[in-house]
């Protein structure tokens, strides 16, 4: 039997904690953590998995938050910074110990260092204004997301069309600068991002699509966009109107050789009854291929996590949440090489939640 602990954020003032058992495929509701308001995005330390970063979206400001993480999810707050702007919907934890987060409401951004536990914030960083797009749909800049790849730190803009390329300035932990960016479709949204084998793989929420080119050259080059794909189910009600989300690239193992990519739509218009679906695509010689439209009875799946995070025989589970409806917290195993999901654990107690960070076993 292996019992995984998933933490899980949302638009209330607490993080939730559950207990995923994989020998009964049950998922246990444990406790819940009072934090600032609205932790939608919440990530652990990319080595220490007793350290925990959340953002604060609607607090007056926006701020980042960090806690340690104790048995069976339990979490204390540390520390609170502001996050250097309004909405921030997402951080993420640096190799370097800093922790970049990306302010929707008011575009901007902040990288700031921590102290040697990695839990202590300074003050000592730049906030960075992203300009008012010329061109698009949105007429304000919406980065909303922060992706580290080698040195640089990749913020995708859903109100500019692209996605921001930043370096430290002068080795100066917290001074960030822009010194490039990556052209995306005009009107697209680019939201979030993966790379994986320096393929830059790009879902687009105004679109709804993915899209897959090269990483160009550092540190301003130009790549062709090489797959652009619908991850739009067929035949939606009448009314839908949909919005891409999340993706997910869990690493290739013996069970799951082929690196599926996991994309989240969600319907803001009339709902499917059977729920969002989360769309499998396979990268086969750089054209994105549809392997599957799995419906999951969820409503607007803003986050979900592959339980890889975890280790060990966590790669096999995804778990996923609707931003709206009732549905509640799911697992799903990947079945057929990961090129399908099948529902095995749900809980109901939260009707909703935005992200999740799976623990060490």
């Amino acid at each position: 039997m292996v019992n995984f602990t998933i933490l899980a954020g949302g638009y209330t003032t607490f993080i939730a904690s559950y207990l995923f058992n994989t020998d009964d495929n049950s998922l246990t509701y444990l406790d819940e953590y009072t934090t600032g308001a609205n932790p939608s995005w919440i990530i652990s330390h990319p080595t220490n998995k007793s350290i925990l970063y959340a953002t604060n979206e609607n607090t007056p400001g926006g701020a980042l938050q960090s806690f340690t993480v104790g048995p069976e999810g339990a979490i204390t707050l540390v520390d609170t910074i502001s996050s250097g702007g309004s909405g921030p919907p997402y951080c993420g934890g640096l190799s370097t110990g800093q922790v970049a987060v990306v302010n929707y409401g008011s575009g901007t951004a902040r990288v700031v260092p921590t102290e040697g536990d990695y839990l202590h914030f300074s003050n000592d960083s730049t906030i960075v204004t992203f300009p008012v797009p010329t061109t698009g749909t949105q007429g304000v800049s919406e980065p909303h997301m922060a992706y580290q790849y080698y040195d640089e730190v990749f913020m995708p803009d859903k109100g500019n069309d692209k996605i921001w390329r930043l370096g430290e300035v002068d080795g100066q932990p917290g001074n960030f600068a822009v010194h490039g960016d990556i052209q995306q479709p005009i009107g697209s949204g680019p939201r979030h991002i993966r790379i994986r084998d320096n393929m830059l793989y790009t879902v687009h929420e105004l679109a709804s699509t993915l899209t897959l080119q090269e990483v160009p050259v550092f540190p301003n080059g130009t790549s062709q966009i090489l797959s652009n794909v619908s991850i739009i189910p067929p035949n939606p009600p009448a009314g839908s109107a949909f919005a891409g989300a999340e993706i997910l690239i869990p690493e290739p193992s013996a069970d799951y050789p082929i690196p599926h990519i996991y994309a989240s739509n969600r319907n803001t218009g009339v709902q499917d009854p059977r729920g969002d679906t989360i769309a499998i695509f396979e990268n086969v010689n750089n054209q994105l291929v549809l392997r599957n439209q799995v419906y999951t009875g969820l409503d607007q799946i803003r986050g979900m996590m592959s339980g890889e995070q975890a280790g060990e025989g966590g790669e096999a589970y995804i778990v996923a949440a609707g931003y709206a409806g009732t549905a509640g917290v799911k697992v799903f195993k990947r079945t057929e090489g990961g090129a399908n999901l099948e529902e095995v654990a749900v809980n109901t107690y939260l009707p909703t939640r935005t992200s999740f960070v799976w623990l060490d076993q």
